[in-house]
């Protein structure tokens, strides 16, 4: 790769945990990004982290223990939070209160009125927020929008699409902890309702219809976290998005977006997919190939570099509105659980 001769940007590292390395992985593609600092509980950890993402000839990044530290330096450009879904709030309202432009991994927080609160702290300081919902900055998302919204698969009837993997029950992990905001849906569901989401929105102006009915079945793990969620989400004109996500089942992920003329399909690992499909009944599927740069989150970190060295608080392709419409999603769907 050649030398870099753009402006650094300098990034910090709230919770480098196993998502932590991805993002690491990505900042070479990025032109300017740059590993500034690392905040962690264990100093060991974060050391090692940091010593795993030394790039040459650059600095190595500073580690430390004390969040203030990362919040207060004047070498810090924006902080990525990559912690346990439970202690993403306290972090992200610190470096918004700090003045520090954060991108957040998904879900922001776990709560519509909480998402509405950082939101809010947000605009009224004019710091950048957004959830790290890389999916949609992927380049086979791209191929896939110019498809929908030049009506390749004629109207959208349906949707489906899962999110399955097998997990060893385990009440202590994060996935099955309810004191770290365990659950599928929280989890990875997630992805699902927003893939849903960006569906209907190619296909309606980019404007998404909220659901007229949601059909949720969910099976609770002994900690009472969701262990598998079965959803049907009814839409205006008939449209519906079915889905499964768990912890429970080994899947291909796919993603399909029915449609009168034709089917847009993801056939693999939708959410971070490098390929996709248009199908129709009397042909070979047409496949497209859009490869990563490196490992996909290159695009959502492109995107919060330009947006902050633009001074914008929020993307105009993942906005604070779509974050709060999939927390209040999430919200429905989660009062529909059976009751512990």
């Amino acid at each position: 790769m050649a030398p870099d001769s753009t402006p650094a940007f300098r990034w910090a590292v709230i919770g480098p945990g196993g998502i932590a390395n991805r993002f690491a992985g990505a900042l070479p593609a990025v032109p300017g990004a740059r590993l500034s600092a690392v905040f962690a509980r264990d100093a060991s950890k974060g050391q090692a982290y940091a010593n795993q993402w030394q790039r040459e000839g650059e600095a190595p990044a500073r580690v430390t223990t004390v969040l203030a530290e990362v919040l207060g330096s004047d070498e810090v450009d924006a902080v990525y939070i990559a912690t346990p879904h439970s202690y993403h709030g306290e972090y992200v309202r610190a470096a918004l209160e700090a003045g520090k432009p954060v991108l957040c991994e998904k879900p922001l927080v776990t709560t519509h009125a909480e998402g509405q609160a950082l939101v809010t702290l947000a605009r009224s300081r004019g710091v950048f927020l957004m959830e790290a919902l890389w999916t949609r900055f992927l380049p086979a998302y791209d191929v896939a929008a110019r498809l929908l919204q030049d009506g390749a698969i004629g109207e959208l009837r349906a949707m489906q699409s899962s999110f399955c993997f097998s997990s060893v029950y385990n009440p202590e992990h994060r996935q099955w902890n309810p004191a770290l905001a365990g659950g599928a849906l929280w989890d990875i569901g997630i992805y699902n309702l927003a893939v849903t989401r960006w569906v209907l929105q190619q296909m309606n102006g980019g404007v998404c219809p909220e659901p007229e009915a949601m059909n949720i079945q969910a099976q609770l793990a002994p900690t009472g976290v969701d262990a598998v969620v079965n959803a049907t989400l009814v839409f205006p004109g008939g449209v519906t998005s079915q889905f499964r996500c768990g912890f429970d089942a080994s899947s291909v992920n796919s993603f399909e977006a029915l449609g009168s003329k034709a089917a847009l399909r993801f056939p693999t690992d939708f959410w971070q997919a490098e390929a996709m499909e248009l199908v129709t009944r009397k042909a070979p599927p047409e496949r497209v190939a859009a490869p990563f740069v490196i490992n996909g989150f290159e695009g959502e970190i492109a995107e919060a570099q330009a947006c902050i060295r633009a001074g914008w608080v929020e993307s105009p392709r993942m906005p604070h509105a779509e974050t709060l419409a999939l927390l209040a999603w999430m919200d429905a769907i989660r009062a529909r659980f059976p009751k512990v």
